[in-house]
This record gives C-alpha cells, structure tokens and sequence, in this order.
C-alpha cells in the first residue's frame, strides 16, 4: 500500500533580519524582513524588497535557530516581528513560522499592509498576537494611484483581523501636501474609529533618507521633490485621533 506523501516545509525568502528592533511593536523585538511586496507605494523606504525573487532562502528552522540566540532579550516583554516587503506574499511560510514561534514561547506580530488574499491572512492571522497594519490613504483612487493597492481590499483585511481579535495598531505615513489636510484626518479617523481592537495609531512623518538607496538602485523617487513632514503636518491627522495618536519622535 502506497505510503501518504509529507507535506514539504515551506521555504521563504529573506531580505535581511534585525536582530533587536524598539520600533516594530512591543518591546525588544527580532525583526524579519521578507522579500517580495506587491505594492509600489510612492514613499517606500525598502525598493530593494520588492523583487520576489531577491534575497535569500531560508527554512523555517534556520530561521529559528537565529531567533533562539535572542531569547534572552525578547522573550520577557518583546517578541519576534515578521515584516517586509509584504509578509502576506509568503503567508504559508509566516503561518508556520508563527506557529512555531508559539509553541517555544515567543511573542508574534505581523507588520503588514494586508495585501494578500483573505484566506491566507486568515491561515497567517491565526498564529498571531499582535497587529501592525499599514493604512495608507483614505480614498480608491488615492490607493491605486499612490500605492498600487485597494482601500476596499485593506479594509476587509482589518475587518478579518477584527473578527480574530487580533490586537492592532495601524501605522500611517505623513506627506505633506497628500496625507495631511484637514479632510483628509477626518476620513482616516473614521476609519480608524470602526476598529474596536485598534490600540493606538502611529503617525509617521515623511522622510527621505531612502532616496540614496532609489539613486543605488537607478529607480527613480516619485517624492524626491516633496518637503519632508514637520511637526504642523500631524496636527490635522493628531486633532482628529485625540488620544489613538501615539506619541512621534
């Protein structure tokens, strides 16, 4: 009788890994950085994780074995952070990263922009303690134009996480003269507003220090000649979300 094939591991690819990120959720955390995005968002300060076929392979268990010598860092109060490129590109591959990491204690968070179908958010979601998702504008048009993505496909991804009740944060970047004016808070705030399992919002001010990286790269930076953001640019935005609004550096 034929014996029932195993399923085999699966494989990612890695773009590069940190290995005691404070700014990618929770405490101290390891932070892993996936090859591959979908998207082309307009203010991206990682081109270089865009290619799918870029960076290296790995295994679930060596990947493992980097994230154990950390252990006694992370694991108290932080965690490990899968982010990108787009995690949800290589969501068997996360889905059983997370699901290993549970079992040995570890902390998870997905940094994510939701761009990936529903069913394998779900597969990822399940194996996950702690949201980051990225909400990057408040209109169809500004999503296809800005980023290459949907509004409509974002939202029904924070609304999966929301039936899981996966705890979130959502991250916002902040570019002058695109995300910043007074209808524009408004929208996002209401978005925000329909997120029970929202924690806090961080806003990010618009920076250029990619644009060495596009110039590397010979691709060209669709915002070089936009203003970096100041403090007057999050007013709007910090107004709207009152107390939702963490603190910026």
């Amino acid at each position: 009788m034929p014996q029932p094939q195993l399923a085999a591991a699966p494989v990612g690819r890695v773009n590069s890994c940190q290995s005691m990120g404070a700014v990618d959720g929770p405490g101290l955390r390891y932070v892993v950085f996936l090859q591959g995005c979908p998207l082309r968002c307009a203010y991206c300060h990682n081109p270089d994780t865009w290619e799918f076929g870029g960076g290296e392979e790995t295994t679930v268990e060596s990947l493992l074995q980097k994230i154990r010598r950390c252990a006694p860092y992370i694991k108290k109060e932080g965690g490990v952070t899968v982010t990108g490129g787009e995690p949800l590109a290589q969501s068997e591959f996360v889905a059983a990263l997370f699901a290993a990491l549970r079992a040995e204690g570890f902390h998870t968070a997905l940094d994510t922009a939701g761009a990936g179908s529903l069913a394998a958010a779900r597969a990822v979601l399940a194996h996950t303690d702690f949201l980051l998702a990225d909400l990057k504008f408040t209109t169809e048009e500004e999503y296809r134009r800005c980023a290459g993505g949907s509004l409509a496909h974002t939202l029904e991804f924070l609304d999966l996480a929301r039936e899981m009740g996966v705890p979130l944060w959502l991250r916002h970047v902040v570019v002058p003269g695109l995300t910043d004016d007074a209808q524009h808070a408004a929208r996002f705030a209401a978005l925000c507003w329909r997120y029970e399992n929202l924690q806090r919002v961080e806003l990010l001010p618009f920076r250029k220090l990619c644009l060495e990286k596009y110039r590397a790269m010979g691709i060209p930076f669709l915002l070089e000649d936009t203003p970096e953001a100041g403090p007057e640019h999050l007013r709007a935005l910090r107004a709207a979300l009152g107390k939702l609004a963490a603190p910026t550096s």
